[in-house]
């Protein structure tokens, strides 16, 4: 396995940094010296720039209130990021500090991932983290969130509204599908640490294994919890459940370790973007924890990114099957970009494809057995920013490879036990929750067949009398 060479794609983007934060070089410098890729970034449009610096000044120079020059170049170069596609932002500092700090798992907050929505209205939730103030709370990935004690979201000008000194209170105005209006939820802050890793036993011999996020340490607690299941299985599992649920990604490295480590041989995942530097081959070494005890993944529409690559990359070396619904499609890889003022850049530098060769971005991936949730009362009158949970459905997101495919539909969130026992169900017998399911299916459509009111036989018309027919002069006698 190789690893992500972060800081090389850092000196590989260092020229274009390095012309919008240093002067001009002098006008004899030697061209002849400087390296293709930096020249071309240098070749921005003169009248662009005369245009962009014709508006900042009338922005200073008219506005209705004084602006300070920091702020309005700040918010220039967020502008810069704003159309380029959802994952592309700008940290300033303090947003930067913080981003480190959920990697490395410990921050104050409540425990959320979140996407700001384009209008600037809403905030949606990805996916609460376990054990944390929101997953307690019951809030759930595809809840929106319009309002933080009271105060609406556009009004908000804290990138990270939610964080906060530990036990201290917040209460968050949802909307969520199923509900006819929003509703308040109070929670309380903590200092988050989050345990990405968590197991059980689900039956004598089978284990359980819940990743909840991708952090730094996750891989070397997956090898933790794996040795802790075997030793309880008596040395050898007979089968693993591995819960991607709701899992929004986090570090490539650490899913790519966990594959890695489920694995003997072959690719886990491969990146490409428009500089050679973004391309990199992800590859398994020898060594399966498991020993080739049989796995089964769940996931779901708040399975994203990296837990994406890791259900990839262990279905496409057949070495596992995949339950649950079709994830959310977040294909692309960040790359953060320090600045010299302590502000942070992340930006989309490349595509990632599974080992298939298949890029998932905004169409995800589809489980051999789909498990749908429940319909609810008015799910159809929902708009598609609750009912349809996807990165196709981001706007400004990349375009995907297989999108737009005819019978595309967005998966569901699959929380509670549900799931889990049908995928333990699946990984002791092959087929049955398939049969199962597609037997309820029939069930139903029979039921529902029976319950439907016969139609009424069409009204026939009146009978009416025969006309006779009209009575014929009497022919003339012929003559003999």
């Amino acid at each position: 396995m190789r690893p992500v060479r972060t800081a090389t794609l850092l000196l590989a983007l260092l020229p274009a940094l390095a012309l919008a934060q240093q002067p001009a070089p002098a006008a004899d410098s030697d061209a002849s010296s400087a390296n293709s890729e930096e020249a071309a970034t240098s070749k921005v449009p003169l009248e662009e720039i005369r245009r962009f610096v014709g508006v900042y000044n009338a922005v200073r120079a008219a506005y209705v209130d004084p602006v300070d020059d920091r702020k309005l170049m700040q918010d220039a170069v967020r502008g810069l990021l704003l159309d380029l596609d959802p994952h592309s932002t700008y940290f300033d500092k303090e947003d930067a500090e913080a981003f480190d700090e959920q990697a490395n798992g410990a921050y104050e907050g409540i425990g959320v991932e979140l996407q700001q929505q384009p209008d600037n209205s809403s905030l949606k939730v990805i996916s609460p983290i376990d054990e944390t103030p929101a997953a307690r709370a019951g809030v759930l990935a595809g809840d929106l969130i319009i309002a933080i004690d009271g105060k609406p979201i556009s009004a908000i000008k804290a990138s990270e509204p939610l964080r906060g000194p530990a036990g201290s209170k917040v209460v968050l105005t949802l909307v969520r599908e199923g509900k006819p209006k929003p509703f308040d939820v109070s929670l309380t802050r903590e200092t988050i640490r989050v345990t990405s890793v968590r197991s059980r036993m689900l039956e004598p011999g089978y284990g359980y294994v819940r990743l909840s996020t991708f952090q730094a340490d996750t891989g070397a607690d997956f090898q933790k919890h794996v040795a802790q299941l075997s030793r309880q299985a008596g040395g050898q599992l007979k089968g693993l459940v591995l819960d991607l649920r709701s899992n929004p990604g986090g570090l490539l490295t650490a899913a790519v370790q966990v594959a890695d480590d489920l694995l003997e041989t072959g690719n886990i995942v491969s990146t490409r973007g428009r500089i050679s530097i973004s391309d990199a081959r992800f590859d398994a070494t020898p060594g399966d924890l498991l020993q080739g005890a049989p796995v089964m993944v769940l996931v779901d529409a708040g399975s994203a990114s990296a837990s994406e690559v890791l259900a990839g990359a262990l279905r496409d070396n057949k070495r596992a099957r995949v339950i649950g619904s079709r994830t959310f499609g977040k294909g692309s890889v960040q790359t953060v970009l320090p600045l010299d003022n302590g502000d942070s850049v992340k930006l989309t530098t490349a595509r990632y494809f599974t080992p298939s060769g298949k890029s998932i971005q905004a169409t995800g991936i589809v489980p051999e057995v789909e498990l749908k949730r429940a319909a609810r009362e008015g799910e159809d009158d929902l708009p598609a920013s609750l009912s349809d949970f996807s990165e196709a459905t981001l706007p400004g997101h990349l375009q995907g490879d297989g999108e737009g495919e005819e019978g595309y539909q967005a998966g569901d969130v699959l929380p509670g036990d549900g799931p889990i026992d049908d995928a333990l169900a699946e990984l002791k017998q092959p087929g049955s929750v398939a049969a199962r399911l597609k037997a309820e299916a029939a069930k139903a459509e029979a039921a529902k067949a029976e319950t439907k009111p016969e139609a009424e036989p069409e009204a026939k018309p009146e009978a009416k009398p025969e006309a006779k027919p009209e009575a014929k002069p009497a022919e003339p006698p012929t003559k003999p």
